[in-house]
């Protein structure tokens, strides 16, 4: 029943806005129309000359230079034809003509002269946004020991490249570490958090041969940045202390199986010979920065099979919460079961495009995806498959 629930929170929002400025862009034509209106009506000794010579500047507030040499238009054959109807030609008619080609001529510069600054302004947060991409969230290799790699990316903001969301791999003599993150919150501090567990974890994964001991290590790095925004932005202490971070932290050693810890993060998925197994922990843990919330130990590190061939994906909610105009979540076990077989990259850019085309280009929450295609000793991804699914411990370490 998940799947018909009609969008609300940021999505919503964004359509409300939307409708809004649709209909502020009918304004000025409204306008246009009610003047031709009162000027067919006996109420035309009103005079609305000096209100249709205002339509261009009305709207240039919303549209560009089509738009106001449309409403130029409109206004001018409305004066025209009832200073033609009423026989008013005289002084005033003219004088309204000139202010509305005046205003019009003005309108349409300065409309130009600012989406020119616009986008100059828009390119220069993009060419600084990807900088800090490329720092906080590089590509990540295209191989890394016995699992081929992808990653993806989407901002949902307009003009960004990067936000709340975190994902990394690094090739450890412990294995292939992973992992994938969602901030909760936006904006700077946001990023600041990211960056906190992103850099605990780029240090942690090559000295903690057990796993969870790397979370703990990302927990306290992002306990840390909370404590120090909170003494940048006192008024806002009690917003960053109930900000948290669901972590989803995988390793690929030389056995066949991939070993994962889930801190309240959506459940990774193993793609098998086209079929598609979400691994849901079995005892659910909260997010990074929700540890008082524990009743009990941490459980231990829980282990799957991953065979070679196999795929792990993982993903942020930004994925799965991703919603069609009607209200749709994206069906993202459906769309990876129906990606033809291709390359890790050439897959994440097949779900892309999917999930673009279900959102019509529009995400309401960023987006990340991790994919790591597991090897056989040799490299070769087509090696027959020892034992089947049934066939592997599936359990705790």
């Amino acid at each position: 029943m998940r799947s018909h629930i009609r969008p609300s929170g940021p999505s919503a929002a964004g359509g409300h806005s939307r409708v809004l400025f649709r209909l502020a862009q009918c304004v000025p034509f409204m306008v246009v129309l009610l003047a031709l209106g009162i000027e067919l009506s006996p109420a035309h000794a009103i005079i609305t000359g000096p209100l249709l010579a205002a339509m261009p500047a009305l709207a240039s507030l919303t549209m560009g230079p089509k738009g106001i040499l449309s409403a130029a238009a409109g206004a001018f054959t409305v004066t025209v034809i009832t200073a033609t109807l009423h026989h008013s030609w005289g002084g005033q008619v003219y004088s309204n003509l000139v202010s509305l080609l005046v205003v019009s001529a003005a309108s349409v510069t300065m409309s130009n002269a600012m989406r020119t600054r616009r986008q100059s302004e828009l390119n220069q947060v993009r060419r600084v946004a990807e900088a800090a991409q490329r720092v906080l969230l590089r590509p990540v290799p295209p191989r890394l020991g016995p699992v081929r790699m992808a990653s993806k990316y989407l901002a949902a903001e307009t003009g960004a490249q990067i936000g709340g969301d975190l994902y990394e791999a690094v090739h450890t003599r412990y294995g292939v570490r992973m992992i994938v993150g969602d901030v909760r919150g936006k904006g700077l501090p946001a990023v600041r958090l990211a960056a906190a567990v992103l850099g605990a974890f780029r240090e942690a994964a090559h000295y903690d041969e057990d796993v969870a001991e790397v979370v703990n290590h990302c927990a306290a790095a992002l306990e840390r940045e909370r404590a120090a925004l909170s003494e940048l932005d006192p008024a806002d202490q009690d917003g960053l202390t109930e900000d948290f971070v669901t972590a989803l932290v995988a390793q690929v050693s030389d056995a066949f199986v991939v070993e994962v810890v889930n801190r309240g993060h959506p459940p990774p998925l193993v793609l098998r010979r086209g079929k598609v197994v979400a691994l849901i922990p079995a005892c659910p843990l909260p997010p990074l920065g929700l540890e008082d919330l524990m009743t009990d130990p941490p459980a231990e590190v829980e282990s799957y099979p991953f065979a070679p061939g196999d795929r792990l994906l993982l993903h942020t909610d930004g994925v799965i919460e991703a919603r069609s105009p009607d209200g749709d979540f994206f069906p993202l076990p459906e769309t990876a079961e129906s990606v033809r077989p291709c390359t890790p990259s050439e897959f994440l850019e097949g779900l892309h495009q999917e999930l673009i085309r279900h959102t019509h280009g529009y995400l309401a929450d960023d987006a990340a995806m991790l994919l790591a295609e597991r090897l056989d000793e040799a490299g070769d991804s087509n090696a027959p498959d020892r034992r089947t699914w049934a066939e592997r411990p599936r359990g705790r370490r």
